[in-house]
């Protein structure tokens, strides 16, 4: 038992990072590059999508107040992260912070975890931009795509389409692949140009549309109480999911000590502003029991007949999922490859490309892991183990922090969380109250996912881990 509670030395990790040997990356990222990585892995449909249908069904206008104590909730758990990737700038997020403070099989529980997590989340994007790309491309360009190729074989209910291949799902991730094993810096500036393009169309949508809202619309602006705020904001607050995968660029970061805190928060808070102003001017413009539809945003600037403002929503909507599965492939790759180089995973997963630096070989089994079932499933069922499972990382690396700050209160922090412990506490009971909230069939599938890894861990990773010695194996 005490093996599997080994904890790994903040030594050691703090070595890794700054090795240039073949296991190490290259640290080419400044604070831009990490805040843009944030905003584009948060800031995707949901900002579309989410904020229309959580207004109809509880908020109302009030959705602001919704998206405001959504974004509070979520800095508790950003300054526990922030703390961490400051302290541990290396690859693996919240994977590597428990190896350091919780031992080992809890170390490969998170990993295992975020693997689901990273993968999940971004098989069902893929699947949602194939179907905006598909609908975009009738009706804006009026190219048809035959239906063999246009939608996933089974749907919903296990359901038999009639399709061969999602094939625009599968493409667009195996071309995200290829611009990842180019480089983190090349990577990082696909994102920053596609998240200036749908900030345009955001900031396109708040400044064209804000002529026409009505403020009788606002009234009665909270419908449903304070209790409908607070639904509102369990539900938006998965729209803030995402800004974790900031950590998992630190060890590619030029200065980790000082950009990543500043990376997090203020990911927080440009997306925070950005939901509230769309929220705003959407309410104004269109009555808010109106807006529980798949495309809210669009149906409402259809009605108005604002035709050009809403081909850059549409624009805006498929950049932002591209940026979004960009930014999740990378996270992916980067936990793969600090399990492979601690030995909990073979060590293939580990390798360095010669001349890029990246970790080409985990990011195209990553790519295929996701294009592959993109390609045959619609996984929208799925989406929950996506939260579940982001949920429990916050979770442990709030932990992370409390223990450290007992364990070894003279370790160097650049960022310290304010407040502790009671900042971090905060985190973990708000993430165990949004748990508890989902539903059984997901935890369900959430513990025979962590099943299925812990029999990897003992027949594999258990006996390969560099932290022990041959007779602990």
């Amino acid at each position: 038992m005490a093996n599997l509670l080994a904890k790994k030395p903040l030594g050691m990790i703090m070595t890794e990072a700054g090795e240039t040997g073949e296991h190490s990356l290259k640290r080419a990222l400044g604070a831009t590059n990490l805040i843009s990585l944030g905003i584009g892995a948060i800031i995707g449909t949901g900002i579309f999508v989410l904020t229309g249908a959580a207004s109809a069904q509880y908020a109302g206008p009030a959705i602001v107040f919704s998206f405001i104590l959504a974004a509070v909730g979520c800095v508790f758990a950003g300054l526990c992260y922030a703390e961490f990737a400051s302290m541990i700038p290396v690859a693996g997020s919240a994977y590597t912070y428990g190896y350091a403070t919780l031992g080992e099989i809890f170390a490969w529980i998170i990993g295992w975890d975020l693997i689901l997590e990273y993968a999940v989340s971004n098989m069902a994007v893929a699947v949602g931009f194939s179907a905006y790309f598909n609908d975009v491309l009738e009706n804006v360009f009026h190219v048809h795509l035959p239906h063999a190729i246009a939608e996933p074989i089974i749907a919903a209910g296990y359901r038999y389409t009639g399709s061969w291949f999602n094939l625009s799902a599968f493409v667009v991730l195996m071309i995200l692949t290829w611009v990842l094993v180019r480089g983190a810096k090349e990577s990082a500036g696909t994102n920053n140009t596609m998240v200036v393009i749908k900030i345009i169309a955001i900031l396109i949508f708040v400044f064209g549309a804000a002529r026409a809202v009505n403020t009788e619309n606002w009234h009665p602006f909270m419908p449903n109480g304070f209790s409908g705020v607070l639904t509102g904001a369990a539900i938006v607050f998965f729209t803030y999911i995402g800004f974790d995968s900031v950590s998992t660029a630190a060890e590619e970061c030029k200065n980790p000590q000082r950009d990543m805190p500043f990376g997090i928060i203020m990911t927080l808070i440009i997306c925070a502003l950005l939901y509230i102003a769309v929220a705003l001017v959407l309410t104004g413009i269109a009555p808010w029991k109106t807006l529980n539809n798949a495309a809210p945003v669009a149906e409402a600037l259809k009605a108005l007949g604002f035709n050009g403002i809403r081909q850059w929503v549409s624009v805006g909507a498929i950049v932002g999922m591209i940026s979004s599965l960009l930014v999740f492939q990378y996270g992916q790759a980067r936990v793969w490859f600090a399990m492979s180089r601690d030995g909990l995973l073979p060590p293939f997963f580990s390798k360095v490309h010669k001349k890029y630096r990246t970790p080409h070989v985990s990011t195209w089994l990553a790519g295929f892991a996701v294009a592959i079932p993109a390609g045959i499933w619609d996984i929208d069922t799925f989406a929950d183990l996506s939260n579940i499972g982001t949920l429990f990382a916050f979770i442990v690396v709030s932990a992370g922090v409390l223990i450290l700050r007992k364990t070894q209160p003279e370790r160097k922090r650049s960022f310290r969380v304010p407040g502790c412990p009671y900042f971090p506490m905060v985190s973990i009971v708000s993430c165990l109250v949004l748990m508890m909230g989902l539903p059984l069939e997901t935890w369900i599938r959430f513990f025979v996912w962590l099943g299925i890894g812990l029999v990897i861990y003992h027949f594999f990773g258990k006996k390969h881990s560099l932290l022990r010695t041959p007779a602990d194996s």
